[in-house]
C-alpha cells in the first residue's frame, strides 16, 4: 500500500489527473503508477458472436465480424499505450522519478479492487472519456469506485493547480476525526494552511469538537483556521471555499451528519459534480 495510482483515459481530465498524481507522488515521496483499463464491454478480449450463429451459410460474416472486433481491440490497446506513454512523459517532466505504466483489459472497478492492496492514494478524474461534454455530469464508474475502494480517493476536475490551502469539511464524525489525524501525519499537506469548516449550529459541543481538531493540527505544526457556518452543506462549503480561495477540499465519504449523504443523489455526488478544485474523499 505505497503507490499513488492514477486512472488515465481519453477524457479531458486526463492531463489534470496526471498532474495531480505527480504532485501527490512528489509530496508523499511515493511511487507513481499510471493505469489504463480497456473497457471489456466496448472492446471484448475475444469476439462473442454466438447470438448470430443462425446466419448459417453466411458463416464468412462471422469471421469478418470477429476480425473487425479484433482490429478494434488492438487499436484501442495501442491508443491506451500512447496515452500512457504521454502521461508518463508528463509525469517525468513534473519531477516524478520512474513512473510505472500498467494496462489492463476488463472492468475499471474490478481492476482497482484487485490492485487495492498496492494503493496508498487513488487519483481519478470526475468524468471519464464517455461522459460527453456536460461538465455537470460525473463519470459512470466514479460512484462505484468510491463505494468499492477503501482508500483515499482524489477526484480532479478539468484543470489542476497545486493547492496553497486546504479545507476539511469537519462534522465531528469518526471519518473526519480520522481525516484530522491523516492531515496531521501526511506529507501531502505539509506546509499548507488548513481550514476546518463545520456546517451547522454553533453550539458549545460543536465548537469544542472543532477546537480540539484545530489544536491537534496546530500541535503538528499547521497553520489552522476554524469556522462554523449555518446553511445547506453544499452551497455553504462552496461559498467558504470561494471566499477563501481554497485549493483542495477534503471530505469524509461517510459520516454521521448531513455530510453522510455521500452517495447517489446526495451531497457527495453534488460536491463532485460542482467542484472546480480537487476533492479528496476519505474512507
Amino acid at each position: 500500500m505505497n503507490q499513488v495510482m492514477a486512472c488515465i483515459d481519453g477524457s479531458p481530465q486526463a492531463a489534470a489527473v496526471c498532474d495531480c498524481a505527480a504532485w501527490a507522488s512528489r509530496k508523499l515521496d511515493a511511487p507513481l503508477t499510471l493505469l489504463h483499463v480497456l473497457d471489456q464491454q466496448q472492446y471484448p478480449a475475444a469476439g462473442n458472436l454466438s447470438g448470430i450463429i443462425g446466419l448459417g451459410s453466411r458463416e464468412y460474416l462471422l469471421e469478418e465480424l470477429a476480425a473487425l472486433d479484433e482490429k478494434r481491440s488492438k487499436l484501442a490497446l495501442e491508443e491506451g499505450r500512447m496515452m500512457l506513454d504521454a502521461a508518463r512523459q508528463r509525469a517525468i517532466t513534473a519531477g516524478v522519478v520512474q513512473p510505472v505504466v500498467r494496462q489492463r483489459h476488463g472492468d475499471l472497478v474490478e481492476s482497482l479492487r484487485e490492485l487495492e492492496s498496492d494503493i496508498r492514494l487513488l487519483v481519478i478524474g470526475k468524468q471519464g472519456e464517455d461522459s460527453g461534454a456536460d461538465t455537470a455530469l460525473i463519470g459512470s464508474h466514479l460512484e462505484s469506485v468510491i463505494r468499492t475502494l477503501h482508500r483515499p480517493i482524489l477526484v480532479t476536475p478539468t484543470g489542476f493547480t497545486a493547492p496553497d490551502s486546504v479545507m476539511l469539511a469537519f462534522d465531528g464524525s469518526a471519518t473526519t476525526r480520522k481525516g484530522v489525524e491523516m492531515i496531521a501525519s501526511s506529507p501531502l499537506f505539509k506546509g499548507i494552511p488548513i481550514h476546518l469548516v463545520m456546517v451547522g449550529s454553533d453550539t458549545g459541543d460543536s465548537r469544542a469538537l472543532l477546537e480540539s481538531a484545530r489544536d491537534a493540527l496546530r500541535a503538528a505544526g499547521f497553520e489552522v483556521q476554524i469556522a462554523i457556518r449555518a446553511g445547506e452543506v453544499e452551497p455553504t462549503l462552496h461559498a467558504y471555499q470561494a471566499e477563501h480561495r481554497i485549493g483542495l477540499l477534503v471530505m469524509g465519504a461517510y459520516g454521521h451528519s448531513r455530510i453522510r449523504q455521500f452517495l447517489v443523489g446526495s451531497t457527495t455526488t453534488n460536491m463532485i459534480r460542482t467542484t472546480t478544485t480537487p476533492l479528496l474523499l476519505l474512507r
